[in-house]
């Protein structure tokens, strides 16, 4: 029966696939990718000649019902995203959820997920946490900040290097400038860094010190 597989590709260093994955990525008939060009770099990396086509947030509404259609013909298809799990924080839920209704076998490998090393890695409680994601780019990020100022589980962010100071400085604000807290980037790659400390004491290095790469923040709980 055909179906929809969601594959996980590396955060960072490109062994970090699993054999299944590269498996799976070279039987399908289709590989979906957010960027094709980043995808190629993987794909040729394993040598895995199955063709590839764009999928991303931008032509995700009008793309799925074709896709769909692809499948409910017999077609194997794979989506993978330019990093990590697809649907967290980036093109999926939608697709899937859409083979779901048209009683398409939905599959998800295991794999690479970038705030879950974050987590570990903090020293931060991780038997409960939740995960937030991205904050809204312009409205909406003080309310979101605010319906979490007494979550009491550890919370994860994603975040673009570019408005990591913003949201310390936010966070702090809400959540207040002693409230633990870790800034991770570049996981699994060469220059990965873990920088744990209090919001305020974050803001301060990162004021003076601007980030590059992939940002995940983690920040404790409220402690009632």
């Amino acid at each position: 029966m055909s179906k929809l597989v969601l594959v996980p590709t590396p955060v960072g260093n490109l062994n970090d696939i699993t054999i299944r994955a590269i498996e799976v990525l070279k039987e399908v008939d289709l590989i979906l990718a957010e960027d094709t060009r980043h995808a190629s770099k993987l794909l040729k990396h394993y040598d895995i000649p199955t063709p590839v086509r764009s999928h991303h947030k931008f032509n995700e509404h009008r793309k799925i019902e074709e896709i769909c259609s692809e499948i409910l013909a017999g077609r194997n298809i794979a989506l993978i995203s330019d990093a990590g799990t697809p649907g967290i924080s980036d093109p999926g839920f939608l697709l899937v959820r859409k083979c779901i209704e048209e009683g398409i076998t939905v599959e998800t490998l295991p794999g690479p997920v970038a705030f879950i090393p974050a987590l570990v890695s903090s020293g931060l409680p991780c038997d409960r946490f939740c995960f937030e994601g991205f904050l809204p780019q312009k409205k909406g990020r003080q309310k979101k900040l605010h319906a979490l100022k007494d979550e009491d589980r550890t919370m994860i962010f994603y975040e673009s290097p570019f408005r990591l100071v913003r949201a310390l400085e936010e966070m702090a604000g809400v959540f207040g400038h002693d409230r633990r807290a870790c800034v991770s980037r570049e996981i699994s790659k060469i220059y990965e860094e873990h920088r744990r400390g209090t919001l305020a004491e974050l803001l301060e290095h990162y004021t003076k010190h601007p980030p590059r790469g992939e940002i995940v923040i983690t920040v404790a709980g409220k402690k009632h």
